[in-house]
């Protein structure tokens, strides 16, 4: 059984990983993520944010940060567009699918089918030789990380770096695109937030 003593230094190697993974992040803010991001501006119907598992957590927040921010935006699971949902998409949209190794069957397949359906498909993942990868319009590059668990299984490190690239991805979108606190309200009058901002939208 550990004590304190053993519990405060794994805690502190857990979080000295998760900063480093982080930091990986900075040299993939290059020319391919400037594309991306216009590539994503220029979108003149939704952005369609996909994902299967943990990618699928991260995929379900991006989209609803994009669609507060002022890119509408909704999440689609990834197996259940194999199964009717597919419909969702349109010639218009943009679909971004989200998966660190780029090799799920599910998140392969919806990428060839897509093409039927969306203008444009994105990948986000770690493996730019992966299936989904080649299959894409382009690529979201996320740092190929080891997880930080005793095992270097448990989706962790891979998980933070993608949240981290997708809130960098939907607040540079959103600053592009002159999002006012006024809009902001609209999207969000509710809770503490949007009583913060006040009928007017103003702080």
């Amino acid at each position: 059984m550990m004590d304190g003593a053993t519990i405060q230094p794994i805690a502190e190697g857990i979080l000295e990983s998760q900063l480093q993974a982080v930091s990986k992040i900075g040299t993939l803010l290059n020319d391919p993520f400037v594309a991306i991001i216009e590539m994503l501006e220029k979108c003149r119907g939704k952005v369609i944010v996909s994902g299967l598992g943990k990618s699928g957590i991260i995929a379900r927040k991006m989209a609803a940060t994009l669609a507060s921010t002022g890119t509408p935006s909704f999440f689609l699971h990834a197996a259940e567009a194999l199964h009717g949902d597919l419909g969702m998409i349109g010639p218009r949209d943009v679909l971004l699918v989200i998966s660190n190794s780029g090799s799920s069957m599910e998140v392969i397949s919806l990428a060839r089918h897509a093409k039927s359906f969306a203008s444009v498909t994105i990948a986000m993942t770690s493996n730019p030789s992966s299936e989904l990868a080649v299959l894409s319009d382009a690529v979201l590059l996320v740092p190929a990380v080891m997880e930080c668990d005793h095992l270097g299984l448990a989706p962790s490190n891979s998980t933070t770096v993608m949240l981290v690239m997708a809130d960098i991805v939907a607040l540079t979108l959103s600053r592009k695109r002159g999002f006012s606190t006024e809009q902001f309200h609209r999207s969000h009058p509710g809770g503490a937030l949007g009583r913060s901002l006040g009928n007017d939208g103003r702080t």
